[in-house]
């Protein structure tokens, strides 16, 4: 970062912030902060703002320039300065609403509560294994740096609203970008699944809406028609895990159309491996559907020999490689009008889910082995050019985003010097 540090530096009795700039203090919140002072019940008419489901309905109010701080489970990093919120605007319990005292700037404040150290902080006071919290009262004796001065700290939150606009319009723009490589990629990808590579190919109607005019030549039939046996899934009941055995997979792992063994549920043994492959093995070729759940209609397919097993959410195909090969039924799934028939197939209960049956019957088009081939190799020519600018944006981002985090850091705790900034100069 091309801004000059403060000259001299003096120790804290913090061990979260080592050191600050001469003429700066560092204190817990309570002490520059009131937190969760007007705690309202649940009343009818009332605007909510709330990330995820609360482990209380008890609500507490917000004003314009306070700050949320999410005290609960994966939320923990969420942080957020709240600027002229609608009237009655509240947030659950899950939330802990600071308010910044008279001396200091609200601004400074909530952009201070963002900083990489106060964050860590957050995280390393959370307690709790499947439910992760900091208690509010751990919250408030974690210590926040800022000069004493408060026109310095309004210098500070200015530098930092001007810089962070500019970043977050970058970061706009890039996932704008982002979003029209996706279309982009869903688009080649149903045109060659659905009208061929031949545009001056005769058309029939296919007598399916959402499918439209597909070749003259080309098949009409269920999906089930395609496949070596009936649709499967994986077993209906919770197995135990283990710090080591056989990969145990679910809807989480079906990510960016493939099985991120990452995201596994869990090592299963391999007596469990063994009895639940009676049903179904996994094998190189197949392809997995998510049938329940907020992801359902997600798509991956088996590009391992390794030994690992699925869950229930998860329905398996297993393609007939002499009527429809696996990169054509993939992509074919992948396509607009096939998940168009999914949402219309699936159903509502305490999540959305699609029944294997259902699956099985929905309609695909297809020409002869050989046609699809050509077609799945053009449509990897296409998409790997997309997936290499999409890549490119996810980097950008995540750059943009490290640097708006490294300076709003470096802002609030004294690592340089912005007292002599000015928004008309050029910075880098």
């Amino acid at each position: 970062m091309s801004y000059p540090a403060y000259s001299a530096q003096i120790p804290t009795r913090w061990h979260e912030i080592d050191r600050i700039p001469a003429g700066w203090e560092a204190r817990r919140l309570k002490f520059l902060a009131s937190c969760n002072d007007e705690a309202l019940p649940d009343r009818p008419g009332d605007k909510t703002l709330t990330f995820e489901k609360a482990p209380s309905r008890a609500r507490r109010l917000v004003k314009d320039g306070d700050t949320i701080i999410s005290t609960v489970r994966t939320y923990l990093k969420a942080i957020a300065p709240i600027e002229s919120p609608p009237a009655n605007m509240v947030v659950s319990t899950g939330f802990a609403v600071i308010r910044a005292l008279e001396f200091m700037d609200r601004k400074y404040l909530g952009y201070a509560l963002q900083n990489v150290a106060f964050i860590d902080a957050v995280v390393a006071n959370s307690t709790g294994v499947s439910y992760p919290a900091i208690n509010p009262t751990a919250l408030v004796c974690l210590s926040v740096s800022y000069p004493k001065d408060k026109a310095k700290q309004q210098q500070i939150a200015a530098f930092l609203d001007w810089k962070t606009s500019q970043i977050d319009a970058l970061i706009a723009k890039k996932k704008e970008l982002l979003q029209k490589l996706k279309e982009k990629r869903l688009a080649v990808i149903t045109q060659a699944v659905t009208k061929g590579l031949n545009p001056d190919a005769p058309m029939r109607d296919s007598g399916i809406a959402c499918l439209g005019v597909v070749p003259v030549h080309w098949k009409i039939s269920p999906i089930k028609s395609a496949l070596q046996e009936p649709i499967t899934d994986g077993p209906h009941e919770t197995p135990e895990f283990f710090d080591d055995g056989i990969p145990f997979v679910s809807a989480e792992s079906v990510k960016n159309d493939r099985l991120d063994f990452d995201k596994k549920r869990g090592d299963i043994s391999l007596e469990d491996h063994q009895r639940y492959s009676k049903k179904y093995h996994p094998k190189r070729g197949d392809v997995y559907m998510v049938k329940s759940g907020a992801t359902t209609g997600n798509i991956a397919r088996v590009e391992t020999d390794l030994d690992f097993n699925i869950w229930s959410p998860l329905a398996a195909l297993r393609p007939d490689l002499d009527t429809v090969t696996t990169d054509f039924i993939f992509f074919f799934m992948k396509s607009k009008p096939f998940f168009y028939s999914v949402e219309q197939g699936w159903s509502f209960g305490t999540q959305q889910n699609i029944g294997m049956g259902v699956i099985a019957n929905l309609q695909m088009a297809y020409p002869s082995v050989a046609e699809q081939k050509m077609i799945t190799k053009q449509i990897d020519r296409q998409t790997n050019k997309i997936d290499s600018m999409s890549a490119s944006c996810v980097e950008a981002i995540t750059r943009l985003t490290e640097y708006r985090t490294a300076l709003i850091t470096a802002a609030t705790t004294g690592k340089i010097d912005v007292r002599n900034w000015q928004a008309t100069q050029t910075t880098t």
